[in-house]
């Protein structure tokens, strides 16, 4: 079974039978000769429509993930990328709760989750303009990277796009919840406090945190999806991914 096009049919969901694969992304990209698009990739395809099919593999898989992650409870009931009170601050989160203010804790809890899963929302143009923009080098790259070649490669040509588009969200979200205006003097007095304690001091700007673990979050899900394929090579897939990954 081969890996590679376990890697490349990232995530897709699409309409057509299984394919076998190669055993790894490095062994599928030694068929593929480096030269252009005419060339050979002892697939019987082109180089650029081996890209093109990781392109399209790529496309889908980061359309599922932002479908996960901005459906309701996506982030706030998923263990794995919920955004919990900022892990610096439990000392702050205790003294909250302890004054009486445990239910406004967990509702700025669940409201941080719900700017997150609005936030994601915004992603797939985002990923489809750095997709689109992959060339053949990058594939490449890809092709004989790592487990998480793919998510890297999304994550070091969004990520600061997507925190432009996230804060404002983010931004509107936590407007709406009153603790929230306790945040920033609370974090600063808990800083200040911090040069005396030796405690880590946490980052008083609270939508910039709430926007960086959204992010985490949703390249959790991608890489989950990537592993996902790579560890079961059989998928649905397109026309297009049938020829590229299609069993010879």
């Amino acid at each position: 079974m081969i890996k590679l096009l376990s890697f490349l049919v990232v995530l897709t969901p699409a309409t057509a039978c299984s394919a076998q694969f190669p055993k790894s992304l490095q062994d599928a990209a030694k068929t593929m000769s480096a030269g252009g698009s005419g060339s050979g990739t002892g697939l019987g395809l082109s180089n650029d429509e081996v890209i093109n099919g990781l392109k399209e593999a790529l496309t889908k898989g980061a359309e599922q993930s932002v479908t996960k992650g901005s459906a309701l409870d996506g982030f706030w009931k998923n263990d794995r990328i919920r955004i919990p009170f900022p892990a610096e601050a439990e000392k702050m989160k205790s003294t909250l709760t302890t004054i009486g203010m445990g239910p406004q804790v967990q509702e700025f809890e669940l409201t941080m989750n719900r700017a997150a899963e609005e936030a994601v929302k915004e992603a797939v143009p985002v990923f489809v303009d750095a997709i689109k923009g992959m060339s053949i080098g990058d594939g490449f790259a890809i092709l004989k990277g790592g487990d998480n070649a793919a998510t890297n490669y999304l994550r070091d040509k969004t990520t600061p796009v997507l925190t432009t588009k996230f804060k404002p969200i983010v931004e509107r979200a936590t407007e709406k919840v009153a603790l929230a205006n306790y945040w920033t003097p609370l974090a600063s007095g808990y800083n200040k406090a911090s040069t005396f304690t030796g405690s880590k001091a946490v980052d008083p700007d609270l939508n910039a945190y709430v926007t960086q673990r959204s992010i985490e979050g949703l390249f959790t899900l991608i890489a989950d999806e990537e592993a996902k394929i790579r560890k079961d090579p059989t998928a649905r897939t397109t026309d297009l991914l049938m020829r590229v990954f299609g069993s010879k």
